[in-house]
């Protein structure tokens, strides 16, 4: 198994930081979440670009009893 911080060939069995084959590559990979190093995708609402009826109407409400 190769780990994914330092690319080192380690035996999964002999490493109690799996994925990592240290305890300091686990800490190392822990901060670059923790730093934002890493993030996941960001896929856009599609119905985020709708707004509200309360937000079209400037806020106020239409009484449809006129």
């Amino acid at each position: 198994m190769r780990c994914p911080v330092c690319k080192t060939e380690f035996d999964p069995q002999a490493s109690p930081a799996k994925p990592f084959c240290s305890e300091r590559c686990r800490e190392i990979d822990l901060g670059r979440w923790l730093g934002e190093g890493y993030a996941l995708p960001h896929v856009p609402d599609p119905e985020a670009d709708e707004k509200p009826e309360e937000e079209q109407t400037n806020g106020r409400v239409h009484d449809d009893e006129d």
